[in-house]
Formats: C-alpha cells, structure tokens, sequence
C-alpha cells in the first residue's frame, strides 16, 4: 500500500480536503517508519499538515504508530521529560539540574531528545556526566534511527514538521507522568487533546524557555496538561522580580560550577527549582506548587548531602 491515498485524503482542494482520522493517521505513520512510503509522498503529506496545522487526532494516530515502530528497550520511568527544542535561543540546559532534583526525590527520570543547533553552546548531551542515578538520556539518533532520520528531514524542508511534536509525545519509557516544554502557545491544547486520545492522565506542558520544559522565574507560568484525566490551565505568579532573559549571552551558565556550588547565581538556581517544582508537582509529590517549591529548594540545599551517601 502506498501513501498517497492519505496524501489525496488531506491535499484534495478547498471543501475536499479533510483531517486525518486517528486510525489513518496511524496507517500513514506505520508506512513512513516501515520505509514503504516514497519520499516525495512523505514530504507532501508533512508539508500539507504543516501548512494547515495539524489535528489532535492525526499527533496521536502518527505517535501510537511510533510507539508501535520503536518498541525500544528503554526501562519504564515513572517521569517521561522530552528535550527536542530547536535551540537557537537556548544557553545551558538547566532543566537537566531540575531534572537531577526529581531524582533525587527517588522518582525515575527518563530524558530523550536531539536539540543539536549549531548556535547552541552546550547541548542535553555534553552534560550526562552530571546526571544523578535515577536520571537516564537517551539520544533520539540511537534510541531511534529511523524516527531521527524523519526530524531530519527538517534540513531539506527548511520547516519543522508535526514530528517534532510527535517526539515529544512519544513517551519510550512508558512513564505515566510526562511533562513538556513549547515554544508556541497554541501547541499546548494540540498536545494536551492528542494525549488525552492516547490515554494519558497525567501530564504537564508550559511555554518554556526556548521550547524546553524549563521555567522562567520572573514570568507568570501557566500549566496546561491533564491531571488525573481532567484538563488544566493553572496559574502561577513569578518567583523572583529580577528581570533577565532566561537564557542571555551576558550571563553565560556553567552547569558543572552551578551544580557543584562554585558558582553563585541565584537567578539560574530559580530557573532549576522552579523547573524541578513543577514536574514535581506532575508526580503528585505534593498537592500544591508551593509546596513543590518547597520541596525543590530543600532537594537544591540538600544535593550534596545526597551525592556523599550514594559515593
């Protein structure tokens, strides 16, 4: 079976053209991944959903495909944290700090991604060194070659394509808490319904700096998501009233020297627990922010302590 009945489905003209059905949409995919899809059919098809937009339905029929294709043998986590970010406005990941937080509050932290840019100065990749031991990476050319090879064809696109979005959703461990970062505000409710077609009851998304899940601390933050099956869209005011870009060339971050307390900012330490509270807070860790803000800087105080134990 080729791709172009699903390429005549969405591309038929004006009052022809319809949506994917989600079990399409899952047919579509299946042919891509399978290699049973010409190129030019797969480049239509992607650029047609880019161009109208992409349904809630169509993300999860392309992710359940995706889940089926790469059944990898990544260990089930209790928190899925994508990192696929294109990175031209990202500094260091902080959110691999936050990251280090959730773990060493005993919760299972599974980070996949690829957000390699050729402006970004330090990627998710360089830093796996400071990752805690409840905090695995996998990066997405060898978690999945082929589903790398579909978001590379961004290069030849020169656009991104609704699989980034569908990276994002992917979920290879299995964890049943996900959180996750867009640099578009509208990506939230899309991302939030296709869960919600998959399934999924738990499940945190911000606009994040640079697309990532990373919050910044001196701007109001909204949670989109699902919490126990029910949607959400709450509120949270500024941590800190210092006014600075999240990610500013002036203010170059060493991770290592933050981490290891050599360097002093508390800017970027607000961006870690602040970041950390929130998935935390997804994990039902606490029953409010606030005390998940609590509960993070306690964990930034006390990371040390819990680095000698387990030396």
């Amino acid at each position: 079976m080729s791709l172009a009945p699903y390429v005549r489905i969405v591309a038929r003209g004006q009052g022809r053209a319809r949506p994917l059905t989600l079990e399409e949409a899952f047919e579509a995919m299946t042919l891509i991944l399978a290699d049973k899809a010409a190129p030019e059919a797969v480049g239509a098809l992607l650029m047609v959903l880019r161009m109208r937009g992409e349904t809630p339905a169509e993300i999860a029929g392309f992710t359940r495909a995706l889940r089926a294709f790469a059944q990898a043998g990544v260990a089930e986590a209790d928190l899925d944290w994508p990192s696929y970010a294109a990175g031209r406005s990202r500094g260091a990941p902080l959110f691999v700090l936050a990251a280090n937080l959730v773990g060493q509050a005993g919760y299972r932290v599974h980070l996949h991604g690829w957000n390699a840019h050729p402006s970004q100065m330090v990627a998710v990749a360089d830093v796996v060194d400071l990752m805690g031991p409840n905090v695995s990476y996998d990066p997405l050319q060898t978690l999945c070659h082929k589903a790398f090879k579909i978001l590379k064809l961004r290069d030849i696109f020169g656009l991104r394509s609704c699989f980034n979005t569908v990276l994002r959703m992917w979920n290879p461990s299995r964890a049943p808490v996900s959180v996750q970062g867009v640099f578009h505000p509208s990506y939230r409710g899309l991302q939030a319904n296709a869960a919600a077609l998959l399934g999924q009851r738990d499940l945190t998304i911000i606009k994040g700096g640079g697309g990532e899940f990373e919050r910044h601390p001196s701007k109001d933050t909204t949670l989109f998501g699902l919490r126990d099956g029910t949607h959400i869209a709450e509120h949270c005011a500024p941590l800190s009233d210092q006014t600075r870009r999240l990610h500013d060339v002036d203010h170059r971050v060493d991770l290592c020297g933050l981490w290891h307390g050599a360097v002093q900012d508390p800017f970027a330490v607000a961006t870690v627990t602040g970041t950390a509270a929130l998935a935390l807070w997804s994990l039902k860790a606490t029953p409010t922010v606030t005390a998940a803000q609590d509960m993070a800087a306690a964990l930034w105080v006390a990371r040390h302590q819990q680095e000698s134990r387990l030396a």
